[in-house]
Order: C-alpha cells, then structure tokens, then sequence
C-alpha cells in the first residue's frame, strides 16, 4: 500500500475519481468559442506549437452551443464507458478566462445546467486571472466541484518567449498562489520537448512542481503539428530539440515520478492527437493506457513509486 492509499505505484486519477466520487468521472471536452490573447491583442499569432483542433474531439465539429455539445458528448462516451457516475464539463479549447464576466457566466452556467455534470474543469493561461475572474471562480467553487487548470508549459522564461507563450514563469506562480488563496483546486499542464530544453533540466523542474502544490498534473510531450511555426523550426533546426522514443520517454517519465510529491495526482502522462494532424508521427500513436502500463512496470522493476526520492 502506498501513500495515497492503493497499490499502484503512482497517484492515479482513476483512484483520485473512485475515493471522491465512488467511480469513473467522464471529461467532456467543450469548445465555448473563446479565444486567446497570444491570437487577439499581442502580435506572436500565438503559441509556436499551437493546433487546437487536434485535440477537439469530433463531436465539437458542429459550432453546438455549450449544452448541445455536453449532450451530444454525453451519448458519445455512453457507448464507450457506459458505467460512468457522472460527468465534468471540461472548457478545453483556447483560453476559457479570456472573456467579460457575463460571459464566462453564461457559458459556464449553461454547463451546471445539464444532467449528470458534476463540475467544471476550466483550462487557462497564468495572465488571463483578473480579480473578476477570481471573484466569479470563488463563488463557482463553493457551489459545485471546480478545478482551474494553467498551462504553465515551462519553467523557463526563455523557452517561453521563444515559443511565443506570452507570459513567465514568476506569473505561472502567481497564478497558483492566487487560485490556492482562493481555495481553488489547481491542475498543473507541462509539456516535455520544447526547443532547447533537456532531460536533466526537466528533472530539476519537478521540484518547482512540487513549490506549487497543484492538486493535479498533466504530462505532455511534445507534438509537432502541420502548419505550425513550431513544424517549421523543427524542420529546420532539429538540433534544437531533445526527442526520445517511447522507451526512453518510459525511463524518464519513472526517473521524475521518484521525485514528485506523492500528494499530487498524476492525470496524464502523455498526449494523443489523430495521426492526420502529426507533421512528425514518432511513438505517440502508442496508446496513453498502454504507456501507463509500460510505465508501472518500469517502477516494479526499479522497486519504486511516485515521492520515493522527494
């Protein structure tokens, strides 16, 4: 038995999901038509990697209003996983606090309001936190489950303005601090591969994750995507980039989890995106439920779990 109380060798969702909830929560993505300040008000035409489509599911195709698109996600994942014990509207796409407050309300109301949500899962960037935004976010929160999601990507200012992120690390902690001053549940989004980062580096990084003390964390590596600026660099700088194959993505993904607090719940390790969106197809067609048992096996042998070293 571990510390976060199962035997699985990582602080699993799945678990997280069962202990609070008594089962599986279904994430249904949902695109409410924001936008991003890196595509309205700054002139990078947003982050180099970006290609939000690759990751909307098709059900979002249609331009549905919010409940239309709950509802239609709602038959979707029935057929997959019909024993669900509920549902968390997750606003996914862009930048969902980048908007004026009777907005956010509206959309995010309209989420509550559908059968069988249990809350919301908001996905941001650091900067798009006013004290508005935290004010409504609050009053959310003490009404229904809530967890507000910051891509903090790096911990590396120069990796970030290389990539045209928009904001630093100093306001990635910003935000945390805020949001846990609020009481407000956090995830933390890294992604490992960026241009000009390494292995060594990123294994130095999971002590700041474990500084900001988010609830959850969400693992990416990188994806190249068609007719992106990253797609671009990549083609013409690969030395730039530290590329592994799923193996050695394996071993280093067991090599972090020994060092990352055992309090926080690991919700993905890796991304999956259709292969038609992949200017660079590597091993992330390898499916995320059998990299998860790639990776716990990995621990067996070593005889390790999540916060061994930390």
């Amino acid at each position: 038995m571990f510390p976060w109380g199962d035997e699985r060798r990582f602080n699993s969702y799945s678990r997280f999901c069962k202990t609070q909830f008594g089962g599986r929560i279904q994430k249904l993505p949902v695109d409410a038509g924001f936008s991003c300040p890196n595509r309205v008000s700054r002139s990078e035409g947003g982050c180099t990697y970006c290609a939000n489509a690759a990751f909307s599911p098709s059900y979002l195709s249609d331009n549905e209003d919010v409940v239309g698109q709950l509802e239609k996600g709602k038959r979707f994942f029935q057929k997959r996983y019909p024993s669900n014990n509920g549902y968390f509207a997750y606003f996914q796409a862009y930048t969902n606090t980048f908007a004026p407050i009777r907005v956010l309300r509206e959309r995010f109301e309209a989420a509550l309001s559908v059968a069988d949500v249990k809350g919301l899962i908001i996905s941001t960037r650091p900067d798009c936190l006013s004290e508005a935004v935290l004010d409504y976010l609050s009053e959310l929160n003490r009404r229904t489950v809530l967890c507000v999601e910051i891509g903090v990507e790096s911990f590396h200012n120069e990796t970030l303005e290389h990539i045209h992120r928009g904001h630093t690390v100093e306001c990635a902690y910003e935000a945390f601090h805020k949001l846990h001053d609020y009481g407000i549940t956090t995830c933390a989004h890294l992604i490992f591969g960026l241009p000009g980062e390494t292995p060594s580096q990123w294994l130095e990084d999971v002590l700041k994750v474990n500084e900001l003390k988010p609830k959850f964390v969400k693992f990416h590596q990188l994806q190249v995507f068609n007719n992106t600026a990253m797609e671009a660099e990549y083609a013409a700088f690969l030395e730039r980039f530290h590329t592994m194959t799923a193996e050695e993505y394996v071993q280093f993904m067991c090599d972090y989890l020994e060092w990352l607090s055992p309090e926080i719940v690991v919700e993905r390790f890796s991304a999956e995106a259709p292969p038609r969106f992949l200017s660079v197809s590597r091993w992330n067609l390898l499916r995320h439920d059998e990299l998860v048992r790639k990776i716990e096996a990995e621990l067996a042998i070593r005889g390790a779990f999540q916060g061994k070293l930390a």
